[in-house]
């Protein structure tokens, strides 16, 4: 692939990068992994041709040239429900109820194995609850050590870990659900045929409430505890069959679980990858999870270990 002819596209936090290939009537997109990380391309367009045969809008596969390290996929345009939201007199509520329909749909997926473009079988992990605290210790591996030392450091990671552990186990729902996993406004694309979804490789089968923290408690995109609260009874509202206390159970755990691992993403990006542009968003993960602990008393220990490590002056620094 020559990218000297392509268009580079601003891309993710992750080791793909991508470009735009622009012909007279029509324009395609090139994902490029590096070598060692190429078998991610195959799970890529696997997941989409799920969503696809599912008729949800996901970009097709045109070629793939996996031994170049590349695949070239349906250009779905550069308009993100996040850039169409942060615009002046948008209905912000008539989006997030299209993206609620749009995420039952993603739950009534059932298609556990797929076959790739090389004729290989993938199937799509479940997201266990030892994954989601391996997540949730990213917290601990990457943020933690830049503000507590020595041998304080390894007795309050374990005093930390063993809460994250906790929670999980007060998760209630056990039936598991397809799971986009980074379902949030800057994932779902405004195409000319509805609202398409991008960044979908990750997918999992977990806990109903995991994608609906991520759209609401979006790290990325900041809305006020009215219109959150607002989101959720959509949710509700739509899945009437559902217990609502058991829900918002779930939910805040899993909300404040995933913003202590954003925090632990970001970290890491700027140490180990000298991406330093996402430390700007720490400070509003910590409200996120501050909105969340601070209301319910099932976070009550994991608060007092929090303020007494993690004071205020340091959540709202961007370190």
């Amino acid at each position: 692939m020559n990218l000297n002819n392509l268009k580079k596209l601003s891309g993710d936090a992750s080791f793909r990068s991508f470009y735009r290939k622009k012909n007279l009537n029509h324009s395609s997109v090139f994902v490029y992994c590096k070598k060692e990380k190429k078998s991610n391309l195959l799970v890529y367009d696997a997941i989409n041709k799920i969503l696809l045969k599912k008729n949800l809008l996901a970009p097709k596969l045109i070629n793939q040239n996996y031994y170049k390290n590349n695949i070239e996929i349906e250009d779905f345009g550069d308009l993100t429900v996040f850039q169409m939201l942060r615009k002046k007199n948008i209905n912000k509520t008539l989006y997030y109820k299209k993206i609620i329909l749009l995420l039952k749909n993603i739950q009534k997926i059932k298609t556990k194995k797929i076959k790739t473009f090389l004729n290989t079988q993938y199937k799509i992990p479940n997201y266990s609850k030892e994954k989601l605290f391996n997540e949730a210790n990213l917290f601990l591996q990457w943020y933690l050590p830049k503000f507590i030392k020595g041998k304080k450091k390894n007795i309050e990671k374990r005093k930390i870990s063993k809460i994250f552990k906790k929670l999980l186990n007060n998760l209630i729902y056990n039936k598991k659900v397809f799971i986009h996993r980074d379902f949030h406004v800057s994932n779902i694309m405004i195409t000319k045929n509805g609202l398409g979804l991008i960044d979908s490789q990750d997918a999992v089968y977990g806990n109903i409430t995991y994608d609906l923290a991520s759209l609401i408690d979006d790290v990325r995109f900041r809305t006020n505890n009215n219109f959150k609260e607002k989101i959720f009874n959509e949710f509700i509202k739509i899945n009437k069959k559902l217990n609502r206390n058991k829900l918002k159970n779930d939910f805040e755990i899993l909300s404040v679980l995933r913003n202590f691992k954003i925090i632990g993403i970001f970290s890491r990006l700027s140490k180990r990858d000298r991406k330093h542009k996402y430390l700007k968003l720490i400070p509003y993960a910590w409200k996120l999870i501050e909105n969340r602990i601070n209301n319910s008393v099932k976070f009550k220990d994991l608060k007092i270990l929090i303020d007494k490590n993690f004071p205020k002056k340091i959540r709202y620094n961007e370190n």
